[in-house]
């Protein structure tokens, strides 16, 4: 009997959509790889997942050298690359299914991968070229019925073109750049694999910038003049009024001109300031936000904000929008939070002012509203998940509080002539900083009473040589921000430009900080080749994206653009090829010597360092000594290995990082074996001779 194919994005969700549409009972149909039947109003039902991309770019021919350009694409099944085999079950699935089938329905996430996901499954494997359109926020079953019955009759092309596009760009851009880089090294005499893409290049510039800025940095130094004084019984500070003094001259004229002198205030203002509420989360800020409570970076976040969507606990995440509309059922989904324990009077609170109009931002995202939770009870959260999903309720409840009232108060003392400020700020009624709890961190700043002409006790002025400071590194959070201000990326893929270029070892650290390997990309392109880290160029394929989605461009005209974009590039990179390369192999050099230092050679005293093999590529431990000293040790071949400041506290060599697919980081001590994490949480190496046994 025909039956209605509909396509999700997870198996989670493809659960979720069965059992909120099924009359009554859902059969689960196969283990790793399943999929729902059940009936809808009598008719047959079929929810099948996908996982993620199920097609993906690779590049035309069967004779694929390593060289480039590369501009002939085509679309072919993931599993074909080989660490995405698990991917076969779930084409199989669809494709035996998609026989059986009468009409199809897109239930994947409503944004352009997800349309994009669908779209390549029904054209590739079901031959369909249009099908229904769910489109839903929440996993609810609520939202989910609703969904479906006012799916739309047609795909939603716009957006499937401006995925398709900006697939097409990123393969062609990645590709491309990354050989081109690696290539060059290789002709130089180097190894080591290089990327480069679109977004990625603009976004290590901002940062390399940054890090030139701070080496360049040279403090200057200030003076600052403070009166320290007790007003009933409590210490007071002030600073004069000029702030810093540039000349230390001007400084000790002043503070020869208040010694001895009396100090009594001037003049007090105060002022009650209303603290609005903060803004709902769009995708961004909630990552900024987690970072700043939990120093979660944006990839993890959005990964953990992912699993609680698939949980129905929170809306889709992925938006831009800082907007509650009230179709949203919001008085609704309050009075369902309050059940649970943890914010029951917060709600209740909310309830009994009976007011459900929440502080909105101005971005708006027309796919999506911005992220909140559902009222649904958690069942079973890990630590991580837990306190996403508290922060993330906090803020949405925050929304709809009253503005904190705060009282500002600034004090002039006068000592002789010379005008010393002082200034405090209290919260007076917290009202929304309640509702946020421990995450509105707002300074405090408390004064004594004090009345004009009141004389300070005690008082005396100081004066504080300081150094001027270089610029604040920028944070996974903060380069967020900066990535979103200027338009690189979206709001789904810039915490994964980040990840990978901490994952190419071009940046280190939460304080982002360009390695010698990420620098030396940076300042080869900038001098050879600029357009390769040109900002604005991404930014214009951006808003030509922009303009797809809105159906004002064609996928064609923008593609072909970019490529006639990409060939300029790449004849240039070509005529700087040699340049290029020497320099990337010389960064490359001063790279490994900085940040693959093991520690001193037992033998000769020489440097222990990780080193590449040029003839095998296999990677080891070895010494500078090398050909006299043959000291080593080997390493495993699989994995990402990064070498830490802490020592081994049997040899003292630096201990190394081993991060494998699917695994968790472990720590080696390439002499005395696997790091062991003691329950007194001291780290000892397990002896070669213990690791073989166990």
């Amino acid at each position: 009997m025909p039956y209605t194919l509909i396509i999700a994005e997870k198996p989670s969700a493809s659960q979720r959509i069965a059992y909120a549409l099924a009359d009554d009972k859902v059969e689960k149909v196969g283990r790793k790889a399943y999929y729902f039947k059940f009936k809808h109003k009598g008719k047959e039902f079929v929810a099948v997942p996908a996982v993620g991309h199920l097609f993906v770019l690779d590049q035309k021919g069967s004779n694929k050298k390593w060289t480039y350009p590369v501009f002939d694409l085509y679309w072919k099944p993931t599993f074909e690359n080989k660490n995405n085999l698990w991917a076969k079950k779930y084409y199989n699935n669809i494709a035996k299914l998609c026989k059986g089938a009468n009409e199809f329905v897109s239930a994947c996430d409503y944004d352009i991968e997800g349309s994009t996901i669908a779209y390549n499954i029904l054209r590739f494997i079901c031959g369909m070229k249009d099908g229904k359109r769910m489109k839903f926020s929440t996993l609810t079953k609520g939202d989910l019925l609703n969904a479906y019955k006012k799916a739309s009759p047609h795909l939603d092309f716009p957006q499937i073109e401006a995925g398709l596009t900006r697939h097409s760009l990123d393969f062609l851009w990645g590709i491309n750049l990354s050989r081109a880089l690696t290539l060059a090294l290789e002709n130089a005499g180097g190894y080591w694999t290089l990327s480069a893409g679109r977004v990625q290049g603009p976004t290590l510039k901002i940062l390399g910038e940054r890090e030139r800025e701070i080496e360049r940095f040279v403090p200057e130094l200030f003076w600052e003049l403070e009166l320290h004084g007790m007003i009933k019984g409590e210490e007071i500070i002030a600073l004069h009024e000029t702030g810093k003094f540039w000349e230390k001259e001007q400084a000790e004229g002043i503070l020869n001109n208040c010694k001895g002198k009396e100090a009594r205030v001037e003049s007090l203002e105060k002022r009650m300031v209303k603290q609005p509420p903060p803004f709902p989360f769009d995708l961004t800020t909630l990552q900024r936000e987690s970072f700043r409570n939990f120093g979660y970076s944006p990839k993890m976040t959005l990964d953990i904000a992912q699993s609680l969507y698939e949980q129905a606990l929170i809306s889709y995440p992925r938006t831009s929008s800082q907007k509650l509309p009230q179709k949203l059922g919001l008085k609704k989904i309050i009075e369902n939070l309050s059940r649970q324990k943890t914010y029951s009077k917060l709600c209740e609170r909310l309830i009994e002012r009976g007011k459900f109009f929440p502080k909105e931002g101005e971005k708006d995202d027309p796919a999506h509203p911005s992220v909140f939770p559902t009222g649904q009870i958690p069942k079973k959260l890990n630590p991580y998940q837990q306190k996403v999903y508290d922060l993330i309720v906090r803020r949405f409840l925050s929304t709809f509080a009253d503005p904190a009232l705060r009282e500002h108060v600034t004090g002039i003392i006068d000592v002789n002539g010379e005008k010393f400020k002082v200034f405090g700020m209290t919260t007076i009624k917290p009202e929304w900083m309640e509702f946020y709890g421990k995450y509105a961190k707002f300074k405090e700043q408390t004064l004594p009473e004090m009345k004009k002409g009141e004389t300070i006790e005690n008082s005396e002025v100081q004066m504080n040589e300081k150094e001027t400071t270089p610029p604040n590194r920028y944070s996974q959070a903060s380069i967020l921000k900066v990535m979103e201000d200027l338009g690189l990326g979206t709001k789904a893929t810039r915490a994964q430009i980040l990840h990978t270029l901490y994952e190419r070892e071009y940046i280190r650290e939460k304080s982002i900080k360009v390695t010698t390997l990420g620098s030396a990309v940076v300042e080869a392109l900038k001098k050879h080749c600029p357009e390769i880290i040109s900002e604005e160029l991404t930014k214009k394929f951006e808003k030509d994206m922009e303009l797809i989605q809105k159906g004002r461009k064609k996928r064609e005209e923008i593609v072909k653009s970019a490529e006639g974009e990409l060939k300029r590039v790449l004849v240039k990179f070509k005529e700087h090829e040699k340049h290029i390369g020497s320099e990337l192999k010389e960064g490359i050099r001063e790279f490994e010597e900085i940040e693959h230092f093991i520690g001193v050679c037992p033998e000769c005293k020489g440097e222990l360092r990780i080193i590449r093999s040029h003839a095998t590529h296999k990677r080891f431990v070895g010494c500078s000594g090398y050909p006299k000293c043959k000291h080593g040790f080997p390493l495993p071949q699989k994995g990402k290995l990064t070498v830490l400041e802490e020592k081994c506290e049997n040899c003292g060599l630096n201990i190394v990082q081993v991060k494998q697919f699917k695994r968790r980081p472990w720590k080696l001590c390439v002499k005395c074996g696997f790091v062991i994490k003691k329950k007194d949480s001291k780290e000892k190496p397990k002896k070669k001779e213990e690791t073989k046994k166990s």
